[in-house]
């Protein structure tokens, strides 16, 4: 049959073009997931931030924390922390949810588990920053324009934040398999836990060290609280690191692979119907 059929390219130009081929339309299709057209599916995006946003906002401006937050743009003070925590969860989410190497889609010859996450991990990004550029561009025609003090750092946070999400959610991923229901339920209560412990209602400079013990685990907390030093003059991080949040992206990144290999070694067509 030729779906279980494909042909190997003789070069190593020809195999990187054959494999962004698979990459794009894996990840078209993982666009359209959320709706059969693709704009509509990054309206939905675009939405949910904008949903969150107006939440926290509106939070803020009736509660005393706003009295608390950075001088400068609150909008930029809120994105800052709910597109962020909005870029690393829906990662973590999209990954641990991205087809395993018992997935029927693993059936079809050109796939792999390789192609699947990539695919999920490029369709998340693309559709959480066109969210990010069209709520910011909205925000400074139609209602006030603002500046912030180092654009491109913050883009690369905003990376960071999604390669971190990649990071976790391979580990659930490649985990899944062995325990569904309990490894299910660890990343529910990351994703739910990262409502508070993400730090994106409060400044990690405010915070007294019994509090602070709290949240400098996690590493969203630390990327939040950087990005907000690129963002505003008037505000230096000194209770978060950089370096922190680097080290363990990558060793998740390490374990997920690890945990994957092992996965994809030992996996059997019953665990389709498992995890």
């Amino acid at each position: 049959m030729l779906v279980f059929q494909t042909s190997s390219p003789q070069s190593r130009l020809g195999a990187a073009i054959y494999l962004t081929e698979r990459i794009y339309h894996a990840s078209v299709r993982k666009v359209r997931q959320k709706h059969g057209n693709a704009m509509l599916s990054i309206l939905v995006t675009i939405g949910q931030t904008a949903l969150f946003t107006l939440a926290f906002y509106v939070m803020f401006a009736i509660l005393p924390i706003r009295a608390a937050s950075i001088r400068g743009d609150f909008f930029i003070y809120t994105m800052t922390g709910v597109f962020l925590f909005m870029a690393h969860i829906q990662t973590v989410k999209a990954i641990s949810a991205s087809e395993k190497s018992t997935s029927a889609m693993m059936q079809h010859a050109p796939m792999n588990t390789a192609i699947a996450i990539t695919a999920s991990a490029v369709s998340e990004l693309y559709t959480q920053l066109m969210a990010g550029l069209v709520l910011l561009f909205g925000y400074y025609v139609a209602i006030s324009p603002f500046e912030i003090k180092e654009p491109i750092n913050c883009l690369g946070m905003v990376v960071l934040a999604w390669m971190s999400g990649i990071a976790v959610g391979l580990v659930f991923m490649a985990a899944k398999p062995w325990a569904p229901g309990p490894i299910g339920l660890l990343s529910m209560v990351y994703q739910r836990a990262n409502m508070v412990a993400s730090g994106k209602m409060f400044v990690a400079n405010s915070l007294p060290p019994f509090m602070l013990s709290m949240f400098d685990w996690n590493p969203l907390f630390h990327i939040i609280d950087q990005t907000r030093g690129f963002a505003f003059v008037n505000y230096t991080p000194h209770n978060s690191s950089f370096y922190y949040l680097i080290y363990m992206t990558l060793a998740f990144l390490l374990i997920g692979l690890m945990i994957e290999f092992v996965t994809r070694k030992y996996a059997s067509a019953s665990w389709g119907a498992r995890g």
